[in-house]
Order: structure tokens, then sequence, then C-alpha cells
């Protein structure tokens, strides 16, 4: 199936696995909270088990470099996109609002971006994730 969307999470090679995975599902969770229509439909098995839903669509995750977040950052932004961000401080927080506060403390220039999430246009996230590489 084809979506006119395109949903993409970039985020930085230097991670330990355990914190690159963090910030893919902090993101993931964000992006549902930014657009609730990427929620599907629950599943049940052939038992007719319940199961939770799922987002409706395929994630390409990228693995990239520090000056690739700054670069789609300043790319999604200049496009009037509104992208998801986690930042190397966040690891060190352990809530919501200290986390806004943790972001909100550093100017633009300055976030030390570890991920970024981006839910547009097909053509915007290509635009946006030009050049980046998805994780192998």
């Amino acid at each position: 199936m084809q979506y006119d969307t395109k949903i993409a999470i970039a985020v930085w090679n230097g991670l330990e696995t355990w914190r690159k995975l963090n910030a893919v599902s902090f993101l993931a969770g964000g992006l549902v909270g930014q657009s609730p229509e990427l929620i599907g439909e629950p599943y049940a098995d052939g038992s007719g088990t319940q199961y939770g839903a799922m987002i409706r669509q395929p994630i390409l995750v990228y693995e990239v470099e520090k000056a690739d977040l700054t670069k789609a950052n300043s790319r999604a932004l200049s496009r009037g996109e509104v992208p998801i961000i986690f930042t190397a401080d966040l690891f060190a927080t352990g809530n919501d609002q200290d986390n806004r506060a943790a972001v909100a403390a550093v100017p633009l220039e300055e976030l030390d971006l570890v991920a970024i999430a981006l839910h547009a246009d097909r053509k915007t996230v290509d635009k946006v994730m030009k050049g980046m590489k998805l994780h192998p």
C-alpha cells in the first residue's frame, strides 16, 4: 500500500543500542500524539484474542551523524514542519515535565540532538532526510 505521507526517524550512530531504542520509542509515541490518525485498527488473532493497535504505516529509521540531525531539524523547520526531537539531556530526566524544561533551557542552535522524527508528505520527508542512510 502506498501512503500519501511518510514517517522517518533519524538517530545518532554514536548512541549505545539501548539509548537508540529508547529515543526511537519515545519519538514514535510522539508521532502518534502529534498525528493521532497514524493509529491503525486493533488486532485480533484467529482465536479472537484482542491486541492493541499499532502505527498504521512503516517507519523509516535512519542511522546518522550528529550533523545530519541538525540538518534534518533545520530542513524540517524551514518547510514549516514540526519535528519531534530527542536531545542528549533527556537521558538524565525522569518525566515529561523535566524533559520539556531540559529542551526549553537550550537555544535552537545549541540543542544536542540525538534523534529526530517527522511525519509529513512523502516529498517533504524525502527532502528532509536527503543523503541519510537507513539504519542497518
